[in-house]
């Protein structure tokens, strides 16, 4: 679960006259503080499990959003992470309930068990209940002023039909 456990048209949804869920691997585009971001859409449990994991470099613009099918309480670590990152935990809602700077980790040593590697990884938290997950380069949030409670403009229908 790499970053873990966290392309529909970049500008606009393909066909017909109602959007359509963004899928799995999926551009999905937004805005943060009046910024416009490509995020990869990661729905399904091997995505989330692999997130960003072994990309050496997360865009300005870029990074992953990572729908969930329910809300719960979450964490995330860093296994198989090469790159410091940012993640933003929100709510069913919207509302960030944590933003954490992750730091990357010494890769797992060639005699290291599997199971002390993945122990000895942080978690960071949503503290709260939280349906999605966004990260971000690292020191992002912060450039961005993202803060607990703030409320993120999501297309929240079409990104929870999408979590698998």
């Amino acid at each position: 679960m790499a970053a873990w456990a966290l392309t529909a048209a970049a500008a606009g949804w393909p066909g017909g006259c109602a959007p359509t869920s963004p899928s799995d691997g999926a551009t999905y585009a937004m805005e943060i503080a009046g910024k416009p971001f490509a995020l990869t859409v990661s729905a399904s449990d091997p995505s989330r499990q692999r997130g960003l994991g072994g990309v050496e470099r997360i865009a300005d613009d870029g990074g992953m959003i990572f729908v969930f099918p329910d809300v719960q309480v979450r964490g995330f670590w860093m296994k198989d992470c090469v790159t410091d990152m940012d993640i933003v935990y929100l709510d069913h809602l919207g509302y960030v309930t944590a933003v954490h700077t992750m730091r990357k980790e010494l890769p797992r040593g060639a005699e290291e068990p599997q199971s002390i590697y993945e122990a000895r990884l942080p978690r960071y938290s949503s503290v709260l209940p939280a349906q999605f997950a966004i990260e971000l380069r690292a020191g992002r949030a912060k450039e961005l002023g993202i803060a607990v409670q703030q409320k993120l403009a999501l297309d929240l229908e079409a990104l929870k039909a999408a979590a698998r």
